[in-house]
């Protein structure tokens, strides 16, 4: 008999219905549902909008085809399901339309977090997140890391997890592997840190 905690807190119809009344009735945190645990994600600070809005830039500059789309809900095909709302999800402009608050993660090239200062950052960002978007097979994934001022890139999913781990700190120059092929100087990011 599975331990209570291996399984979900509510099926992710219950979840998607509740995501939705939720949005037009509290301000304040999101709610994202990754391997079958409700999740809450924090309201993001000015640096981490400048941060998304640096990265938007430079992906629109880069590859004018596609748009880094703000907070996009993405639904995660694992085994228990699950929702999650990347800060950024790198795809064609019109990947999503049609697709309503959760989109499938067809095409998508890559996800960006930044992580937040919350004692939840830890857990969501640098170990959830990663399983789940190469659960997904999305192809690169990208954790602006403030708290250690690194970039991690993340690539080469195989289902499970990602075979590729590249750390980069702050200030150094970073390409983007394929199907992304952006390169990012990093220093900015320096100037968004506490």
């Amino acid at each position: 008999m599975a331990a209570v905690s291996d399984r979900p807190q509510i099926l992710p119809e219950e979840f998607e219905e509740f995501a939705r009344l939720a949005a037009r009735t509290i301000e304040g945190p999101r709610l994202e549902f990754i391997n079958g645990k409700l999740g809450v994600k924090p309201v993001p600070d000015g640096d981490h909008g400048r941060i998304i809005q640096w990265l938007l830039r430079i992906c629109i500059q880069a590859r004018p085809e596609l748009f880094l789309h703000p907070d996009q809900g993405l639904k995660i095909p694992t085994y228990r399901g699950g929702y999650a709302r990347p800060d950024g999800t790198l795809a064609p402009s019109d990947a999503f339309v049609g697709q309503g608050e959760w989109a499938s993660t067809q095409d998508v090239l890559m996800t960006v977090e930044v992580t937040s200062y919350d004692s939840d950052t830890d857990r969501r960002d640098r170990k959830e997140k990663p399983r789940a978007y190469a659960e997904a097979r999305i192809p690169v994934h990208v954790l602006i890391d403030r708290d250690s001022c690194e970039v991690v890139v993340y690539s080469d999913p195989d289902g499970v997890r990602y075979e590729q781990i590249l750390v980069v700190p702050f200030g150094k120059t970073v390409t983007l592997p394929g199907p992304v092929d952006i390169t990012l100087d990093t220093e900015p990011l320096k100037a968004w840190v506490r």
